[in-house]
């Protein structure tokens, strides 16, 4: 009998420490999220904050307007009232075209453009060291320094001693921009419309991540053979006056590390076997709590 109580007494207190583990083991592991979450401020986070004496109104940046550079990839679509005579200028109109995904539809998604899915029926032309392209009965026509629109007028004007009223459509198929960093997705994104602004830039990239100094995005900018460093802080809304607010054609936007990032780190190494340890506790508790004592 008193045997029988003794072994009573006894799966009791092995039944009440095991529930006080798993509590403990619960609380530890808790504790450890916790401390690998870095303490981020909400000023430190928020975009366009509003400054002293601001106001709530601000005059945005002049809009970007590209012009053709060497190295370009440029598409050139020719058509007039008479369809057999435009063919000889667009000798490859009849390739088929790539439908199975918009370009609408991939910007919307925030995924990376590749050329194909922004090829048309019209062919490329890569602009050449000095500048320019060669069309079909046309010859070599100089267009480094033009705007797409000007490209458009020049070549519809030499068109006009062969074409009966002559369209031109003229597009830069290889315009795009590089988003790394500590963003969400980076990448290298073609721009099918020729123009983005650098939160457009961010939103594509799947946004900056919680570890991403905002207040010191770096644009990255050829100039005339040379490279030009920029600093934005979208923590102000000032943004929308910067130069830097439309990205230009080969803009790099790199993102910072913040402290967090660091400071994450190197608690990953301090307490992985703290954490290794609470697991073990954890699995062990969880098993034997199944077990009929």
């Amino acid at each position: 009998m008193r045997q029988c109580h003794s072994d009573g007494v006894t799966k009791i207190y092995i039944k009440y420490s095991m529930k006080k583990n798993l509590y403990l083991g619960i609380f530890l592991f808790q504790a450890i999220i916790l401390s690998l979450t870095s303490c981020v401020s909400q000023k430190e986070i928020a975009y366009f904050q509003k400054g002293v004496n601001q106001s709530d109104t601000i005059t945005i940046a002049k809009a970007y307007i590209p012009k053709i550079q060497p190295g370009d990839i440029l598409s050139v679509n020719i058509g007039s009232l008479n369809p057999a005579a435009s063919s000889f200028f667009n000798p490859y109109s009849t390739m088929p075209v790539n439908t199975e995904t918009t370009d609408a539809t991939s910007m919307a998604n925030g995924t990376p453009l590749s050329p194909s899915l922004t090829q048309s029926a019209s062919p490329d032309y890569l602009v050449d060291a000095s500048g320019s392209i060669e069309l079909p009965l046309l010859g070599n026509i100089k267009l480094e320094g033009f705007t797409t629109t000007e490209a458009r007028d020049l070549i519809k004007d030499r068109l006009k001693t062969y074409l009966k009223e002559p369209t031109v459509n003229v597009r830069v198929m290889n315009y795009k921009i590089s988003v790394m960093g500590e963003v969400a997705k980076p990448s290298v994104y073609v721009i099918p419309n020729e123009k983005i602004t650098l939160p457009e830039a961010l939103s594509l990239s799947g946004d900056i991540t919680i570890f991403g100094r905002r207040d010191n995005v770096l644009i990255i900018r050829d100039i005339d053979g040379k490279k030009e460093f920029g600093r934005i802080n979208l923590n102000n809304r000032e943004v929308y006056a910067s130069e830097y607010y439309y990205l230009h054609n080969n803009d790099i936007v790199y993102v910072e590390p913040g402290k967090g990032r660091s400071a994450q780190s190197d608690r990953i190494y301090q307490i992985l076997p703290v954490i290794l340890s609470a697991l073990s506790l954890l699995s062990i508790i969880v098993v034997y709590s199944h077990v009929k004592i």
